[in-house]
């Protein structure tokens, strides 16, 4: 049974920024995920205006909803067959991995869907059998 998320949960998730590096959209050499700003004279540590964000504990979200999927299930991942046997159709929705072909995914989704797993992302081929 998916948990229920409040929509002033969902809400908080849309309206949290995204938290980047400092000066990342200045140089390609840096990647965008964040690090503490340290700097002597950063306008950022310093939260002046125009600035991003810094990380707080204001942003963080209630410990039952954390991690979740908006249709309430827990997400995870499945690269075969195998993955969903650990997995629990109440408890979990299944995303299948980029990494596989549409042969395999067909098969995966199939076997996901005969189990009773939600599909996050359900294969295209699969959408049009079903017209």
């Amino acid at each position: 049974m998916p948990v229920k998320i409040p929509k002033s949960v969902l809400r908080a998730r849309r309206k949290r920024p995204e938290f980047v590096r400092q000066e990342s959209w200045r140089y390609v050499r840096l990647e965008t995920s964040y690090r503490r700003p340290r700097g002597k004279d950063s306008r950022m540590r310093l939260q002046k205006s125009g600035s991003p964000p810094l990380v707080k504990i204001g942003y963080r979200s209630d410990r039952r909803y954390r991690g979740l999927h908006p249709s309430g299930y827990v997400e995870a991942l499945v690269c075969s067959l195998m993955d969903l046997e650990k997995l629990s159709p109440e408890k979990h929705a299944v995303r299948l991995s980029g990494r596989l072909g549409v042969r395999k995914k067909l098969i995966i989704f199939e076997e996901a869907r005969s189990k009773g797993f939600r599909v996050l992302n359900p294969p295209v081929k699969a959408e049009v059998k079903k017209e």
